[in-house]
């Protein structure tokens, strides 16, 4: 959550399917809609095939390619949505490493490709048309090595090169022409809106089988650049546990499932393994494992200071100088709008504040309008510690709301609280529990906080894998984080002297 926090919501009814919506768009290839916010941007320099320590002018090899201005116009809006381009120069020079191995070995050697770290912890990458490709730094802490980085990489240049994204732009196109028929015809029609908002979901994403043609493409270029072919099929499968992983406890809804719109994951890991197998068995490719660690050791992880950090079930913001904690069983996810958290049986939670004049009593600013379906008797005052309070129930659909707004100075911070309406008497002790949690921070604890980085471990005799999951920070599934980090599915148990990923300050 930034510090500039967002503006006030529409109604309670359609903020919980913000918020499923929000929560689902985890991985995969992914398109960004118009109207983002630009932002400027130093333009990476771009690499031709072969010359992978050379720089060159990206613009002038792209002058000449018909599909570059669409890059190169939606290139700041990408940077405002995930945080800008995250800078490391050891990082960036082993991607470039990896990305002249694989020009290499293109069957397009007169693209140039430029490619951009995204200071995002969310695990994601894509590619627009005119050769801009991106990775955010979640991914890279996710992947194993370098033969990975190049899978996905090269799957992406394979959407460039087979313009997918000219083909996403035309549908883009009739969605957005759907989109009006839908705001101004059919405006009080909740169930149209929900049917548009996941057809837009699912326009955002490549087609299955385009998303099948770029892993076939990927492959072929990974392995004829000497990388280990299997590494596509090992992302994939590390990616799937990934999700189930982050998305253990929360709230289900197929209709909004962002893997609905993409092949299964069994199907393009039995895919992937049949396109590498062409390269000979397991093992007959190269992994570059330690130079990859390398280059990421040091890389942060997870959210940046501006936006707070998360440690387990709790949320803290050193900038704006407050905390609050979700119940064991409750996943955080923090996003540049607001604090997301979701729990068993289909719990949601939405954390988010905004300034208004402090002669506005928070009694008036709750039933102001900004709450859809408020039930006004339910309003009640009371407080946290020293903290201005007010809480009241609302209901929309399906759903019913536990609101919970709080005064710090000029700043209001605003919890909601959302449970099926079946589920209501849980409402209560949910949400009294969560904003009952919220506190000031103290001057020393804003100082103690810090951001979490990647950082590589070499295992040493007695170590174990309890106890090197041990020294990770800011998770309480330790074990199962240091299993996924490592892939030790592969790796087997831990071995003396060999490096492994951990999350510390």
């Amino acid at each position: 959550m930034a510090e500039r926090l967002g503006a006030g919501l529409d109604g309670a009814g359609r903020r919980w399917g913000a918020i499923a919506l929000t929560l689902v768009a985890l991985s995969g290839c992914t398109s960004l809609g118009r109207g983002l916010e630009e932002t400027g941007g130093e333009l990476q320099t771009g690499y031709l095939p072969g010359q992978s320590r050379t720089p060159v002018s990206f613009e002038g090899v792209q002058e000449n390619d018909p599909q570059s201005p669409i890059g190169r116009s939606q290139h700041p809006k990408i940077l405002a949505a995930y945080g800008g381009a995250y800078s490391d120069p050891k990082l960036e020079l082993m991607l470039a490493g990896i990305v002249g191995k694989l020009g290499a070995v293109s069957d397009d050697p007169g693209r140039a490709y430029r490619i951009t770290v995204l200071n995002s912890p969310n695990i994601n990458a894509f590619a627009l048309p005119g050769g801009y490709l991106y990775v955010t730094r979640g991914l890279l802490a996710l992947a194993n090595d370098s033969a990975e980085v190049a899978a996905v990489l090269a799957h992406e240049m394979g959407h460039v090169k087979a313009n997918h994204g000219i083909e996403r732009q035309q549908r883009e196109e009739a969605a957005e022409l759907a989109g009006r028929v839908v705001h101004e015809v059919l405006s009080s029609d909740t169930a149209a809106r929900a049917a548009l908002a996941r057809g837009r979901l699912n326009l955002a994403s490549f087609s299955r089988n385009q998303e099948l043609q770029a892993d076939a493409m990927g492959i072929k270029q990974t392995g004829e650049a000497g990388y280990d072919a299997y590494a596509a099929a090992r992302f994939l499968r590390t990616m799937d546990q990934f999700s189930s992983f982050r998305n253990a406890f929360q709230a289900s809804n197929p209709d909004l499932d962002f893997l609905a719109s993409h092949p299964a994951a069994p199907q393009r890991v039995e895919l992937a393994r049949k396109h590498a197998s062409v390269f000979g068995p397991e093992g007959s490719g190269a992994t570059d494992r330690d130079r990859y660690l390398s280059g990421i050791d040091g890389m942060l992880f997870g959210d940046t200071a501006s936006e707070g950090y998360v440690r387990g079930r709790a949320f803290f913001h050193p900038g704006l100088g407050i905390t609050f904690q979700v119940p064991e069983g409750f996943v955080i996810d923090n996003t540049a709008e607001a604090v997301l958290a979701t729990g068993p049986g289909d719990t949601a939670v939405r954390f988010d504040g905004i300034a208004i004049p402090q002669t506005t009593s928070l009694t008036d600013y709750i039933q102001s309008g900004w709450v859809g379906g408020l039930d006004r008797n339910s309003i009640r005052p009371f407080r946290i510690g020293e903290l201005e309070a007010v809480s009241a129930q609302a209901a929309g659909g399906s759903y019913v709301f536990n609101v919970t707004v709080v005064r710090v100075g000029g700043q209001v911070y605003r919890f909601l609280t959302a449970l099926p309406a079946d589920a209501a008497e849980r409402l209560p002790p949910i949400a009294q529990s969560i904003a009952s949690s919220f506190r000031l921070l103290g001057p020393a604890e804003r100082e103690q906080l810090k951001p979490l980085r990647v950082r590589i471990i070499t295992a040493r005799p007695g170590d174990t894998e309890a106890s090197l999951a041990s020294r990770i920070q800011g998770v309480e599934r330790k074990v199962e984080m240091f299993r996924l980090l490592n892939d030790m599915e592969d790796l087997g148990p831990v071995k003396v002297g060999t490096r492994y990923k951990i999350i510390a300050e």
